[in-house]
């Protein structure tokens, strides 16, 4: 039987990996101890990694004297929402970029590509002010409606579309299919790899969001995950570090659950905005 043999080199590799590994992974086991914690001993102890005595209080906490539940609502409603809305305007219209020509089609285009390189930080007092005169502030579609278009992935689906044979939407339309049908029929099938990516990183950026809420939302009923974990580190309910980690620690397992089930994809999505 044949041992495998390790070189020096390899043997420095899976060291540094690991290392790098434990770095990554190390504020994530810190904060579920701390949820684990009574604030007393976070306190008392604070680089103590694991708790003296383990305790399910914090997460009790979280759930009777917060309306957690109705944040959690709002941040699915919002990010199912903008995820479904935000894949069916990207890829409609990707694919009139790609397949269709018409006037002003590149600077449409360019100007599109241009809202990418403009700060969030730029626009978020114009979107404010927008919001607030059509009379959505205070509410979850002050989170959807400015949103509802991604440059990224207007982008994204165009560049795809782009390496799509023309001959295949052509050999549809002299059979007499209309453009919609093309759509739904043709493009969005052979699609599929590059809205299950987009639609990733969407679910992703939408749940993280925390400016634009902390912008758009002021009622306490109202909060998404992120600005609610606010509640537990000011106002009237003072500093509840373990109560803070255990909402933490919440909110971070449906975006774990969907990363772990959808790796492949995301991982493939890197690939695919790097396509010419």
């Amino acid at each position: 039987m044949l041992r495998k043999k390790f070189s020096l080199a390899s043997v420095l590799v899976i060291v540094f990996g690991a290392a790098v590994l434990f770095i990554i992974l190390m504020p994530y086991i810190w904060m579920l101890s701390l949820s684990f914690k009574r604030t007393a001993e976070i306190v008392r102890a604070p680089g103590k990694i694991f708790p003296a005595r383990w305790t399910y209080a914090n997460y009790v906490t979280v759930f009777t004297r917060a309306p957690f539940f109705y944040w959690f609502r709002n941040s699915v409603v919002v990010t199912s929402s903008l995820t479904l809305i935000v894949l069916f305007t990207s890829s409609i219209t990707g694919f009139v970029f790609a397949k269709y020509r018409f006037p002003g089609r590149t600077v449409l285009f360019w100007i599109i590509l241009g809202s990418m390189m403009v700060p969030f930080q730029t626009t978020m007092i114009p979107n404010f002010l927008i919001v607030n005169a059509v009379g959505l502030y205070n509410t979850l579609l002050a989170l959807i409606v400015p949103m509802m278009m991604s440059g990224f992935g207007i982008f994204l689906c165009r560049q795809f579309c782009e390496n799509i044979p023309d001959s295949l939407w052509e050999a549809a339309l002299i059979d007499g299919a209309s453009d919609l049908s093309i759509y739904l029929k043709i493009m969005v099938p052979l699609l599929r790899p590059c809205l299950a990516a987009l639609g990733i990183f969407t679910f992703l950026a939408s749940w993280n969001e925390f400016l634009q809420a902390l912008i758009m939302l002021e009622s306490v009923r109202n909060m998404t995950l992120p600005i609610a974990l606010s509640y537990f580190t000011s106002g009237a309910h003072n500093v509840d570090i373990g109560a803070c980690m255990a909402a933490a620690a919440l909110i971070m397992i449906p975006v774990t659950i969907v990363f772990l089930a959808f790796q492949k994809h995301f991982i493939k999505g890197a690939a695919i905005s790097g396509l010419k």
